[in-house]
């Protein structure tokens, strides 16, 4: 598993948990999915700066 994956995952999770809390689970699920993405391209696009 990579390093970036578990930002997903996490942020999924989170996402889930607000979501039970107000009665959205699918909507939390997605909004996290859209979270964990954006971690993973900042974290990824950090890193090909630091290369250079």
């Amino acid at each position: 598993m990579k390093t970036e994956d578990i930002f997903i995952y996490s942020c999924v999770i989170i996402g889930a948990g607000i979501g039970l809390i107000m009665n959205h689970v699918f909507p939390g699920v997605l909004i996290g999915l859209g979270v964990g993405y954006l971690l993973k391209y900042t974290m990824i696009d950090g890193k090909k700066k630091n290369d250079i």
